[in-house]
């Protein structure tokens, strides 16, 4: 699947961002974990559609069996069978709807984040002068 997500900046070639607290580390961070949430959300927008055919064919099948005067054990076995692969494809709508939100906070929070940090970010990169690792203002109390 990491071979399927876009190229994130802050990422390194194994697709990790580092232990680094850095800008780009953390965005990339977040940007991966959208990028997940919508392969997550496609995929279980697949199942759904893959599950929801098999419970109607099952139901069909059922129907069949019913008018083949079938023994009445074995038609409530298949609607219980389709039943369940309806459960799944509803379940699978639950977790679209969980990807959903992780993608939306994850955008929102990479939009935050870019809004509050990018001018610091590229004034230190500009600047040419080595700069404090992040959080160690915060550490020394030295920024408040």
């Amino acid at each position: 699947m990491s071979d399927n997500l876009p190229a994130i900046p802050g990422m390194n070639s194994s697709g990790s961002a580092g232990s680094g607290n850095g800008f780009l580390a953390l965005a990339g961070r977040t940007a991966k974990l959208a990028a997940s949430a919508l392969f997550l959300k496609e995929g279980m927008h697949l199942l759904r559609t893959h599950m929801k055919a098999n419970a109607n064919a099952a139901l069909r099948l059922s129907e069949m069996n019913n008018h083949a005067e079938v023994e009445p054990q074995f038609i409530s076995m298949i609607e219980d069978v389709a039943t369940h692969l309806n459960g799944v494809a509803e379940a699978s709508g639950e977790m679209v709807n969980a990807a959903d939100s992780v993608d939306t906070d994850a955008r929102g929070f990479n939009n935050a984040h870019d809004r509050e940090y990018r001018p610091g970010y590229e004034a230190s990169n500009g600047s040419g002068v080595r700069q404090a690792k992040p959080g160690y203002y915060r550490r020394t109390g030295r920024r408040s």
